[in-house]
């Protein structure tokens, strides 16, 4: 990471214990499969858990396509859902990158970003300071796990000043 004054992040690879305050990643590496179907599939059971709170909340299943974003990034949003976990599932092998923010008084502290492996997705944990869904290099479909139902689940924070996210070894 970079000095208490530069406002540049470059990303890391995403891993489950870096990621673990901020909710958990959703991948195969290291979970055990179940065979189904007569054993003509696998299938690998509860990678994530979806919070969901609030009178009348209910998980809710959902389909993104999302435009690619041109790197560097300029961070300026995050927000955050209080009422609600969120899943996010790429289609493809594509990595995508991913902002979090620790809470701090209810603001979002420094950010930290990820870049995801192959076929890894994340679980934003209820409340949890994060970037928009961010893909680069091309558009990319992704399933979304969250909550749906009455209340306001969503909060968003600008930042005065933007910051700058690169991959590793970017210039």
């Amino acid at each position: 990471m970079s000095g208490a004054g530069d406002r540049t992040l470059v990303a890391q690879p995403l891993t489950a214990a870096a990621f673990a305050p901020f909710g958990a990643v959703i991948d195969r590496a290291g979970a055990e499969p179940r065979s189904m179907n007569a054993g003509h599939a696998r299938r690998f059971h509860d990678l994530a858990e979806i919070e969901v709170a609030g009178e009348g909340g209910r998980a809710v299943i959902g389909l993104v396509e999302a435009q690619a974003y041109a790197l560097p990034l300029r961070l300026s949003l995050v927000e955050r859902h209080p009422l609600g976990a969120q899943a996010f599932v790429p289609l493809n092998a594509a990595p995508f990158l991913v902002v979090v923010c620790p809470d701090e008084g209810g603001r979002p502290g420094r950010p930290q970003a990820f870049v995801t492996a192959p076929h890894q997705g994340v679980c934003y944990a209820r409340g949890t300071w994060h970037g928009v869904l961010t893909p680069f290099g091309a558009a990319q479909d992704f399933v979304v796990i969250d909550r749906g139902g009455p209340g306001v689940n969503l909060e968003e924070h600008v930042f005065e000043d933007p910051w700058t996210v690169t991959l590793p070894g970017a210039a």
